[in-house]
């Protein structure tokens, strides 16, 4: 799942050397913390959020069809 989320993220960034994703457990929950170039993060968080509403609402399909539930946050 964190290969999705990398190769999601690098697709929508200027920079893509830069993406670096990070996955948590708590309490059941995947939680992946993506860090990317400053000039980047609009790119990611998308108009009125909407780019990240997509790729959660992507990695959150992927993630039930393993039975899991996942979270993706952009980190500062």
């Amino acid at each position: 799942m964190i290969k999705l989320v990398e190769y999601l993220v690098k697709q929508l960034v200027d920079s893509p050397d830069s993406v670096k994703v990070e996955e948590k457990e708590e309490n059941g929950v995947l939680i992946y913390h993506v860090v990317v170039d400053v000039n980047d993060r609009g790119r990611v968080i998308g108009r009125e959020g909407k780019t990240i509403k997509a790729l959660r609402l992507l990695v959150n399909a992927a993630s039930s069809k393993v039975g899991r539930k996942a979270v993706v946050k952009v980190v500062d």
